[in-house]
């Protein structure tokens, strides 16, 4: 590697590494502020604040990454236009393409970390997410249930707790049943208890006890005695076991669904979307990159600064960007949002290297050659 080329390779991991930190930190406040008031309430050590926000940290890296590289390439190359860094490297025969090299590589590396992330850890670290706040909603639930009082968490549920001890535990319960009317109402008397959060929700599992249940039609009180027993507790909407959403899925996970499950059939094209999207963003790192460099190298440079390119190309990635997310939600229901998605992320990748290339400069000097013929045969 050349010496220069290693030289602006190190100044712009740096840079990217610097601004990535930074941009992380910024994103991890905005988070915590989510989960402290979930933590506290539910009465968790501070391990499960820290593991909570940790867990929602990779889904934005896919934003902050190709964000992170973008302003490095433009400090790192605006700042070495003001030294005379690159007038220097042009006037020594360095193409611009020559330039891009270690920005190129870096993207490269960059993007490969992005599909590494978006194929596989920010879904699994969502997922675990979810599970981990409906465990805390659960146990913030079973903080509402008041010792001594009949509470009534949904209707036709009532619930008697004789006392709850500091790490949730449930002793002396009484929970009086008439939600199914289609079976006799049931009292179940249990020693103690506990709130869990398992597949088909939120529930309380109870230990040596009894369940009585009185048939007025036939008459007969049957009695049930049990070493364990799980009831359960209402929520918003009906009690199912939960499933996953496309974001919470793996590449591996979106690409073999389960058939037999009647809401995977029918999230088959979100599911094709989703893998779709993983794909393309990853190239947002690339093009933002590149987009900014072309801005930068490509044409006469001006050691007074490049303010009005800058804002150009800021201009034309924030369009991008804006685009890409339109494109996804057009995606939804039409194929030209896929289409848009490649357009926009591979569009810009070819056209830039098409500027950094020789061509694109053999191409303009003919045009200021011919400009410069006609200008003096009009004169």
């Amino acid at each position: 590697m050349k010496i220069f080329i290693s030289y602006i390779f190190k100044n712009l991991i740096i840079a990217t590494a610097f601004i990535a930190v930074t941009l992380t930190f910024i994103v991890f406040l905005t988070q915590s502020l989510r989960f402290l008031e979930l933590v506290v309430n539910a009465g968790n050590a501070g391990a499960a604040f820290w593991t909570l926000t940790f867990l929602a940290l990779p889904r934005f890296f896919e934003v902050i990454f190709p964000l992170s590289i973008m302003i490095a390439t433009i400090f790192i190359y605006n700042k070495m236009t003001l030294d005379s860094e690159l007038t220097v490297l042009k006037a020594v025969g360095h193409s611009p393409f020559s330039l891009a090299k270690p920005l190129l590589l870096l993207a490269l590396i960059v993007a490969l970390l992005l599909w590494v992330i978006t194929l596989w850890l920010a879904p699994v670290s969502l997922k675990n997410m979810q599970k981990m706040r409906h465990s805390l909603t659960t146990e913030f639930s079973s903080m509402l249930f008041r010792e001594g009082v009949f509470n009534q968490p949904g209707t036709g549920l009532t619930v008697y707790i004789s006392k709850r001890t500091e790490d949730g535990t449930l002793s002396g319960l009484m929970i009086h049943d008439t939600r199914d009317e289609t079976k006799p109402p049931s009292t179940v008397l249990a020693k103690r208890g506990m709130m869990v959060a398992g597949e088909e929700g939120q529930q309380v599992v109870v230990f040596d006890g009894s369940r009585q249940s009185f048939d007025e039609e036939s008459g007969i009180l049957q009695l049930l005695t049990f070493d364990q027993y799980t009831i359960n507790l209402p929520e918003a909407g009906p009690v199912t076991k939960r499933w996953s959403e496309p974001d919470e899925r793996t590449i591996f996970e979106l690409l073999r669904p389960n058939m037999d499950n009647a809401r995977d059939r029918e999230n088959l094209r979100n599911f094709s979307i989703e893998i779709h999207r993983r794909l393309a963003s990853p190239l947002l790192a690339i093009v933002f990159p590149l987009i900014a460099i072309c801005a930068l190298v490509v044409g006469p440079m001006d050691r007074r600064g490049q303010a009005k390119r800058i804002i150009l190309a800021v201009i034309g990635i924030m369009l991008i960007q804006g685009l890409f997310l339109a494109s996804y939600n057009i995606a939804r229901n039409n194929n030209l949002g896929l289409v848009m998605m490649y357009i926009l992320t591979l569009g810009p990748i070819f056209v830039s290297l098409f500027f950094l290339s020789e061509k694109s400069e053999n191409f303009r000097r003919n045009i200021l050659y011919k400009a410069k013929g006609l200008k003096e045969q009009s004169a």
